[in-house]
């Protein structure tokens, strides 16, 4: 499994932007379909947003939708999340995974990296 690593949160008040980033050193990055997910205490950790490997498919949750955009670059084996509109409920830990069949964005994921905070103020 790919190796990714988060970046790119902060705080920021309600109705601020943020952009996270995902990134992994090897370069069969651009074979996986990734996700973002979230997680905020006592909570489990649902997917916020995903890209398929070419980046021609996307997939939001309903909090995500209309807020929130995922994108990819695979020449720089990055993937990322802009997050506009923000609000206080979106305040957790983002993490992104990788994960090998397109709609099964909880099977097979590799390792969890450490996460980037977000944390949204009203």
């Amino acid at each position: 499994q790919v190796q990714l690593v988060e970046s790119g949160g902060g705080s920021v008040q309600a109705g601020g932007s943020l952009r996270l980033s995902c990134a992994a050193s090897e370069s069969t990055f651009s074979n996986y379909h990734i996700g973002w997910y979230r997680h905020s205490p006592g909570k489990v950790r649902p997917l916020v947003a995903a890209i398929s490997s070419s980046g021609s498919l996307t997939d939001y949750s309903s909090s995500a939708t209309d807020r929130f955009t995922i994108s990819r670059d695979n020449s720089k084996n990055t993937v990322y999340l802009q997050m506009n509109s923000l609000k206080p409920e979106d305040t957790a830990v983002y993490y992104c995974n990788a994960f090998p069949l397109w709609g099964y964005a909880y099977t097979d994921l590799g390792s969890w990296g450490l996460g980037t905070q977000v944390t949204v103020s009203s």
